[in-house]
């Protein structure tokens, strides 16, 4: 049986501050998310989904295996997309371009994936994916959902659940999501598309 480990995250847990402050990696790395890979490892020891990727896992599995694969896959995505603040953070290069031709504008971009992050009722995640035809789409997913199960493939996310941003913002969730565009790692997007 293959055994999940936590991901290392690609930067310092104080190398998002003041966007994503240092304490809130620890809990949300460091325990949230080890939390999902522990609980993924027990529930998978002898099902028969025990050997498959990750991906495949989350549009197989149901109940507690989907919950947990699903928010590890997630959450790698989602530490996996950050890099140090920069002021200006725009998008460049081909992702910028399929920005431009599938919503008009970064700002329009931008506009609708917050407001999409948040109104998502609940516990979630906001999601920027590409169709089958490499056309870009906004979607919100709840809890555990990923937009693979959709037959997507996502280039960027944004947490909406409460363990991301409450000990920096709170009740605060519309703060938080405009925060983070200073944090994106534009280039891992763009390898994503």
């Amino acid at each position: 049986m293959k055994k999940y480990e936590l991901m290392a995250l690609p930067y310092e847990a104080d190398a998002l501050e003041p966007v994503i402050s240092k304490e809130t990696i620890g809990f949300h790395h460091g325990k949230h998310l080890l939390a999902y890979v522990n609980n993924l490892n027990g529930l998978l020891d002898g099902s028969p989904l025990a050997d498959l990727p990750l991906e495949e896992i989350v549009k197989k599995g149901q109940g507690g295996i989907l919950n947990n694969a699903g928010q590890i896959l997630n959450h790698e995505l989602y530490f996996g997309q950050f890099a140090a603040p920069k002021e200006n953070n725009l998008p460049a290069g081909k992702i910028a371009e399929a920005i431009a031709r599938d919503f008009g504008s970064f700002e329009a971009f931008k506009e609708e994936f917050q407001k999409k992050g948040a109104t998502l009722f609940g516990s979630g995640w906001v999601w920027l994916s590409a169709d089958k035809d490499g056309k870009l789409v906004i979607t919100q997913e709840t809890n555990a959902a990923n937009p693979v199960q959709r037959g997507l493939k996502p280039l960027l996310t944004f947490d909406v659940w409460e363990h991301a941003y409450y000990l920096d913002y709170q009740n605060r969730r519309p703060d938080h999501l405009a925060a983070l565009w200073q944090i994106v790692n534009w280039e891992v997007v763009e390898q994503r598309l």
